[in-house]
Parts: C-alpha cells; structure tokens; sequence
C-alpha cells in the first residue's frame, strides 16, 4: 500500500477534527456497524427458530421412515433388526398409523392415531420424554394425547375415551364404526400444535387388534446420527432390502413444504436487512465526495510534487474502505456477541417493559433461540465489503480527476 496507505490514515485522522465532515463519517460508521450486527443477529435468531421447529417436528415423524409398497410390514423383527446393523442408524421402531374419531364429553375429534411399542419408540422418538404420567401397557387400553386435544375434549389423566375406527364389512358395501374404550394414562406436549392437537398413541398389541393387522405394522421409523444425510441414509437401507418392494421417506420429504417456507422466509429476510447495510455504504459516498471537495487544494499540491492520478484514486479509495472495514469489524463482534447472549437481553427487555414478545399460549416458541453459522457471517461480511468497495469507487476517481490548475488559479 505504501505512501498513499500512510496519506489516507493522515487524512482519516485530520477529518475528526472537521465537524461536518468527521459527522458524515461516523453516522456512515455507525450504519454500517447496526446493518452488520442487526444482520447477523437475526440470521442467528432465524437459525435458531429452525433448528428449534425442526427438532421439535422431527421428534413426531422422526428422521424417516421405511415401509412396504401397500404400507403394510410383515416381518418386521427381521427388516429392523437389518435396519440397526447399520453403523449409521441410532435405532428404529415399527408403528403402525391410522385415522380415527376420538369421542369425550359429548365432543369429537378427528386424530391420526398411532400405534407403537413404547420401549423402541422412545429410543426414536422424543414425544414419550415430554409426557405428563402414565405409559402404555401392552395387555391395558391405554393412550396417549396431545395436550391440545385433551384441552378441546375436556378431558384429564385417568378419563375414558371412545376410539371410533372405520370397519369394512364383507357382505356390504358400506363401512361402520368400530367401537374401543381407552383410558388416557398420560398426556403429551410436543410443542407443535399440529400433534399436539391431533395425534394419539396407542399399544402396537392393541393397534393391530383395532385395526385387523394380525402381526403387521404400517412401517419402521429410523432415527440416525447425521440427520442431514437422512435422504442418502435412507436410500441406502432400501437399496439393500430391495428397492422393488419396499420404500423409504425421510423428513426432507415429509415436510418440504415447510422447509422452503422457512428458507424462502430467511432469505427475504436478510434482502431486507441487507438494504440498511447498502444504505449505510452509499452514505460513504457522500461523505467521501465531501472530502474530496474539502482536500482539493492537497491534491493539487501531491498533483506538483509528481503523485500521479492513479495514486490520488489509491489514497481515497483506502480512506473510505477503512472507514467500512472498521464498521464492519464492530459490526460483526457486537453481532455475534448479541446473537450469544440474546435469550438474556430479550428477557431483561421484557422485564422492563412488563410484557412477552412471544407469549407461550399464542406461538409455538416462547423464547428467543439463536444459532450462529459461520457461513452467514461469512456472506454478510462478503457482501457488505463488496458495498464498501462499490461506495469507495466513485469519490475516489473524482478525486483523481480534479482539475490542478483551476484549483491552485484559486489559491
């Protein structure tokens, strides 16, 4: 960088003491340090609520799932016991899933209903850790509810419900109801009103009876090590059953609808945002021009000297990228220091003002998770450098294109 590195700091230095000037230069500063902190701030913030949906999703359908072509396993025992040999595979449960009518207190629900063995499933799946008492038991009708279908039924730990299930008659062409009694033995809260409200778990046994299966299940549920390799995981296990008879679905299917929501929400998001960085970069560019015109009589005198243009353009073009670089720095501390202690910030906020930003009975998340990726701090970083860079370009030509002569005729 040499001499015009040296002459850019002199001139960084000089400007506080110009009030206007050194005023422009520090509100473009303090721009650029809130757009980068804000920035990654919510970025951690949005990588937290995911990780917080998608783990609390993935506790209900696990990390996939593998059946038969009519959904329906006979030899399970031999097809999980395959499943868990693999070095990738934590451990797998069968299940076996259908719909019914759940019938208390006069009122009537519809519910996917799911049948497990309790001892294999909460090895995949996280929903038997957040019950309130009670299990099930193979040889009793017990179940288990959500907690926003015991709230809509009116009904507590110990009260009966009647399981309406379809029945198909042989001699008919109509279908009736099949009638079980079950005791609800515990209560469950997932943390997703989507199963809280509409799932219910029964005893595999008392499935299979229910819903006519002898000793068939609907599938196996898999939860694995690397849940983002789930799709070639799984792709692999049904290549070795054989793929002709049997499938597989991983949770990147199941919920791939909600997960490009949620991408396509963060990346408006950081658009947005973006802009409160652009606008503090382009406000380099006042500033710089400002300089400029206050330094044309020094650059006509390094003009006298021998300083050719293309060392005036270095000069300016350094001044203005280290006012960015500097904020950026700040920025991305004072981000990443945010993003670490929000949970803290959010909560003093909250008990100085007297009131939730998300109050537990309206959204799913209660509180304010964070997550900070390398990778977003890395594009944030990149893209406001490039803004700089960008706003550092103009002034510092003008400044090489000042006129000498008819500066110095006015000296």
């Amino acid at each position: 960088m040499g001499i015009e590195f040296l002459i850019s700091t002199k001139y960084l230095r000089s400007n506080q003491k110009k009030g206007f000037v050194s005023f422009i230069s520090g509100a473009s500063m303090v721009g650029l340090i809130l757009g980068v902190m804000t920035l990654i701030t919510v970025l951690s913030v949005m990588n937290g609520f995911h990780k917080e949906l998608r783990d609390r999703i993935l506790g209900s359908i696990s990390h996939s799932y593998i059946s038969e072509f009519g959904d329906k396993l006979d030899n399970w025992e031999d097809i999980r016991g395959y499943i868990n040999e693999n070095s990738k595979v934590i451990d797998s449960a069968p299940y076996i899933e259908r719909y019914g009518l759940v019938y208390a207190n006069n009122k009537s629900f519809g519910v996917s209903v799911r049948g497990v063995k309790p001892e294999l499933e909460k090895n995949t799946s996280a929903v038997f850790s957040k019950v309130e008492q009670g299990k099930l038991e193979a040889t009793e009708s017990n179940m288990l509810i959500g907690y926003g279908l015991a709230q809509r039924l009116g009904i507590s730990v110990g009260g009966t419900v009647i399981l309406l299930t379809p029945e198909g008659s042989s001699t008919n062409n109509y279908v009736k109801p099949n009638y079980s009694k079950f005791t609800v033995s515990g209560i469950f809260d997932a943390g997703i009103n989507e199963y809280d409200n509409s799932l219910a778990f029964i005893h595999l046994n008392q499935a299979q009876n229910i819903f006519s299966m002898d000793s068939e299940v609907t599938g196996i549920r898999l939860k694995l090590y690397d849940l983002f390799k789930a799709k070639e995981i799984t792709s692999e296990i049904v290549a070795g059953l054989g793929s002709d008879k049997y499938y597989g679905i991983d949770w990147t299917v199941q919920k791939s609808n909600f997960i490009k929501a949620l991408n396509l929400e963060k990346q408006m998001i950081s658009i947005v945002l973006s802009l409160i960085i652009a606008v503090a970069a382009f406000n380099i560019v006042s500033m710089m021009v400002m300089v400029v015109t206050d330094k044309k009589a020094d650059i006509a005198i390094l003009r006298t000297i021998g300083m050719t243009p293309k060392r005036i353009i270095k000069i300016f073009f350094y001044q203005g990228l280290c006012i960015g670089l500097v904020g950026i720095l700040i920025g991305v501390i004072l981000g990443v220091a945010l993003s670490y202690n929000i949970e803290s910030v959010v909560s003093s906020i909250e008990s100085l003002l007297g009131f939730q930003f998300f109050p537990k009975d309206v959204f799913y998340i209660d509180r304010f998770p964070s997550e900070v990726h390398i990778k977003d701090i890395f594009v944030v970083v990149a893209g406001a450098i490039g803004l700089v860079f960008l706003a550092s370009i103009y002034p510092a030509i003008r400044a090489g294109k000042v006129n000498i002569a008819k500066v110095l005729s006015h000296e």
